[in-house]
């Protein structure tokens, strides 16, 4: 599958096992679909919104077993056979639906609590369907499947600074951005301040301690797909290290992975075992 944007969580890659990737194939076009009816092109917010009332519809005529609308047969049929298969939990689609729609109309946050409510629903119902699918079901590792998705989530805000703040959009809490002296109108000028770069320094800390925390899952997923779990788990923590490499200043510049950080995530991949996850998961 060609992926033309970054992602906060794994597709059908070669390391998915080859029975799961319709299923995941089907989760990620439903989301990615959700994602450009929220965010691509000129649409008015009305009309987003209404496109994504007309696709959540579509969703609850698939659980129904009834005939969806014609607009989007390349994500409902495919959906259908997988939500027949694997009983998908309607919930966690419709709290993905729920933060699309939320992308639409919000574009601050108050604090990380409120921020933190957002991952719970654009990011960690991911992470959740996969379990799922994996028949994963002890709390432990659903919880660590959503630090990790949280993760993933807020390294790509951090990421995307520069590209966020061009469309208004400010997912730097606001009560941190105060603690730090940072106005709102500095970001959407894109001022590149040191105050601003001790905040961002400050969300890519929080994001580490997200993801080690969430780092032991890969040892409950066995085989292929543990491996993936892997190598999700190391670009993430590759991204942070990208960010602090360039003193935080992605204000002004976003950070990206190239092929030469490989070696570095396989190796760490490689090394990742229960009792050292922690330490070898920091940053070199």
């Amino acid at each position: 599958m060609s992926i033309d944007h970054y992602e906060n969580f794994p597709v059908a890659s070669w390391l998915c096992p080859p029975a799961m990737r319709p299923a995941v194939s089907a989760i990620y076009a439903f989301a990615r679909t959700a994602d450009d009816l929220a965010d691509e092109g000129d649409v008015a917010p009305a009309r987003r919104l209404a496109d994504l009332a007309d696709y959540r519809a579509d969703l609850q005529a698939v659980y129904a077993g009834t005939r969806t609308s014609p607009r989007w047969p390349q994500v409902f049929e495919p959906l259908r056979i997988v939500q027949i298969r694997h009983s998908l939990p309607v919930a966690l689609l419709a709290d993905l639906l729920g933060a699309f729609e939320q992308d639409v109309v919000k574009h601050a946050y108050a604090d990380r609590a409120e921020l933190l409510d957002y991952c719970r629903r654009s990011a960690n119902p991911v992470g959740r369907l996969l379990l799922h699918l994996y028949g994963v079901t002890e709390s432990s590792a659903l919880n660590q499947s959503d630090a990790i998705c949280t993760a993933l989530q807020l390294t790509n805000f951090w990421q995307d600074l520069s590209v966020d703040t061009r469309r208004g959009r400010l997912y730097l809490p606001a009560a941190d951005c105060a603690r730090h002296g940072v106005a709102a109108q500095d970001l959407l000028d894109r001022r590149d301040t040191p105050n601003v770069r001790a905040l961002v320094a400050e969300m890519v800390a929080w994001a580490r301690e997200r993801m080690v925390a969430g780092a032991p899952l890969v040892h409950a997923i066995a085989g292929r797909a543990g491996w993936e779990l892997r190598l999700v788990v190391q670009g993430g923590l590759r991204v942070l290290e990208r960010i602090d490499a360039i003193d935080c200043a992605t204000l002004r510049v976003r950070p990206t992975l190239r092929w030469h950080d490989a070696p570095s995530m396989l190796w760490r991949a490689l090394r990742m075992s229960p009792t050292a996850a922690r330490s070898a998961s920091r940053p070199a």
